[in-house]
């Protein structure tokens, strides 16, 4: 055996050497950018009192202005974070103390932590097998008399079934809140991931297509909410009189602007959105094109009508057709130069402020208001993908130019065809511990 040929987890010659290079997406536009904003002197144009500034500086309000003409709606209000984003949401649709809110188990913390914010309760249904999104089977069987809303997630850059939850929330009276965090530019039927909901919640953290460092971006098309999401951003204590606010539920002060600074890197990244994530939706398929017939291994479909805009790579295994567990395999992925995590998060009903029902205040707020609990085995297809089956990948993070996807695939089909000696390694780890 050569040693381009010998797995590089036996000493063999890495097949990503020299290895992957981190994407940039910061030039020299950006820096122009907050060049200029460092000759205005203005590094934040909010005022938290009646006025003008309440809504906050030029960049902001231009970047706003740009989002709302790029995703095709009336508003969009940027906050410092997506996780605010999400806590505003919360409050902007009024979200009482033992409310309840329909989550996904398979997300980012932040967004099943949003209710407890307000004293909701979050109420767990399972994800699809396939898509990895919340289940809208079960979320009609998790609805109650109590549910305020479902906050769907668009996860790795998959849409939700969100056409059929939003007919779900309309049905019922209720809100559905959209977390796009993942999915800026995916689609469902011509429509884009984040808008269908009442509210739709978009990441700019540092390592998505798109980014200012930190930040976020809500959208709606309700003008009651944007005006909501306004006052929650910015002390709305301060201005609701001013604002002709009727509604005070939930105004309380929070603090949750944008910066001058970070508002002048989104607009040049907004920019350049269809290239940011173009990069990923070019390069994935044909990832998944080149690993498609090996066994044991799923690449993840696209759902008819949606597009995918590959935040993650996310594929299955099945380890009783691969022969070697999906740790063993990801093991070997990473001698080869390819970073891979197996499983995403444990499911989060599983994180100590479910398990011990304890969330605000001593006595174990909000909970003291339900009889939910969150045993294991509360949703078995998200256990049984993160404990078994899915691995990921990650090519935002990536420069995948170059003979980049053709390295990666002969990385992966290296691995594959090197089964039955990692089956033989894999065996005598087992029997020396």
């Amino acid at each position: 055996m050569t040693d381009n040929q010998e797995l590089a987890l036996f000493g063999g010659a890495p097949t990503l050497a020299p290895p992957l290079e981190r994407f940039r997406s910061m030039g020299e536009a950006e820096r122009v950018a907050v060049d200029a904003v460092m000759r205005d002197d203005l590094l934040s144009g909010f005022y938290g009192s009646p006025g003008d500034e309440f809504f906050g500086g030029p960049r902001i309000r231009a970047l706003e202005s740009a989002w709302a003409k790029k995703f095709d709606v009336p508003h969009a209000i940027s906050v410092n974070s997506a996780t605010s984003g999400l806590f505003a949401a919360m409050g902007a649709i009024g979200l009482s103390p033992g409310d309840e809110v329909i989550v996904p188990p398979t997300t980012m913390s932040a967004t099943v932590m949003a209710p407890l914010v307000y004293g909701g309760i979050p109420v767990f249904a399972d994800i699809e097998d396939d898509y990895f999104c919340i289940d809208p089977e079960a979320v009609r069987a998790a609805i109650t008399p109590r549910t305020r809303a479902i906050l769907a997630v668009n996860l790795f850059g998959h849409p939700a079934e969100l056409k059929t939850l939003r007919a779900i929330a309309d049905a019922a009276g209720i809100y559905l809140v959209e977390d796009s965090a993942q999915a800026p530019f995916a689609m469902e039927a011509g429509q884009r991931a984040g808008t269908i909901g009442h509210i739709g919640v978009y990441s700019l953290n540092y390592h998505k297509h798109l980014h200012t460092g930190e930040g976020g971006i809500c959208v709606t098309t309700d003008d009651k909410l944007a005006r909501r999401l306004q006052l929650i951003r910015n002390h709305g204590e301060n201005s609701t009189d001013w604002l002709g606010e009727a509604d005070l539920t939930n105004m309380i002060g929070f603090n949750y602007r944008m910066t001058e600074l970070s508002a002048a890197v989104g607009l040049v990244q907004l920019g350049q959105i269809e290239a940011l994530v173009g990069r990923c939706q070019d390069a994935v398929p044909r990832l998944s094109a080149g690993i498609a017939d090996l066994e044991g291994l799923i690449v993840p479909p696209v759902r008819t009508e949606c597009s995918h805009n590959y935040y993650c790579w996310t594929l299955r295994c099945k380890p009783e057709e691969l022969g070697i567990s999906r740790q063993t395999f990801c093991d070997a992925l990473a001698a080869e130069g390819i970073e891979t995590g197996a499983g995403y998060v444990p499911p989060l009903y599983m994180l100590p402020a479910f398990q011990q029902r304890r969330a605000l205040g001593r006595d174990g707020f909000p909970f003291t208001l339900s009889e939910r609990t969150y045993d294991k085995g509360l949703c078995p297809v998200a256990e049984r993908l993160h404990e078994e089956e899915i691995f990921v990948f990650e090519p935002c993070q990536w420069d995948l130019g170059g003979d980049a996807v053709d390295r990666i695939i002969a990385a992966f089909r290296k691995v594959h065809g090197a089964r039955d000696r990692l089956a033989e390694h894999e065996a005598r780890n087992h029997n020396s511990a």
